[in-house]
């Protein structure tokens, strides 16, 4: 029974990460699970594409403390990192996540799954959000606006999953992604 083992090991998988589940992680930790590197969250904090639940602080000493990442910002930066690797820059990143805040009031993580009201879909090069009542909203091109339609559009749901192997790509794919 082939598909009952697939399913027990991502059961397994799953039981792993969720055995791992701490208060904070530090960016190490997230590089880890995601596939980014430090210096691109350090990047998107900057950026302010993604910032971290805990920003570095500057220490009596003259040093600064680890920014450190909730359960929620560590599944947020997967579905990131995976969109990033599908090639949506980090800007366009940046700008879905502010639709979300500014249009929705929703995070990230509340679109990930079919539990909410709405779910972040992709079609490859723009990024979608279906609402439980059918509707899709572009957030690239105008939130505010449902489209007519999305009958046709080839959508497929963004997921926040972390990756088996985080550091398996190649140095020169690594250079790309940021």
């Amino acid at each position: 029974c082939r598909a009952g083992r697939g399913g027990r090991t991502r059961a397994l998988e799953a039981a792993s990460f969720l055995m791992r589940l701490k208060t904070s992680y530090s960016a190490r930790e997230v590089a880890a699970l995601t596939g980014l590197t430090a210096r691109q969250l350090q990047g998107w904090d900057e950026t302010r594409v993604f910032q971290s639940a805990i920003a570095p602080r500057r220490t009596s000493q003259g040093g600064f403390t680890e920014r450190r990442y909730s359960p929620v910002d560590v599944l947020e930066l997967v579905a990131l990192a995976e969109l990033r690797r599908r090639g949506f820059t980090p800007a366009v990143l940046r700008q879905m996540m502010d639709t979300l805040r500014e249009y929705f009031r929703r995070r990230l993580s509340e679109t990930l799954d079919d539990a909410g009201d709405l779910r972040l879909l992709t079609d490859g090069h723009g990024l979608f959000l279906r609402t439980r009542q059918g509707h899709i909203f572009d957030l690239l091109v105008d939130p505010q606006q449902p489209l007519v339609t999305g009958d046709g559009l080839p959508l497929s749901p963004v997921v926040g999953r972390a990756r088996r192997k985080a550091r398996s790509l190649k140095p020169e794919a690594r250079s790309k992604n940021r």
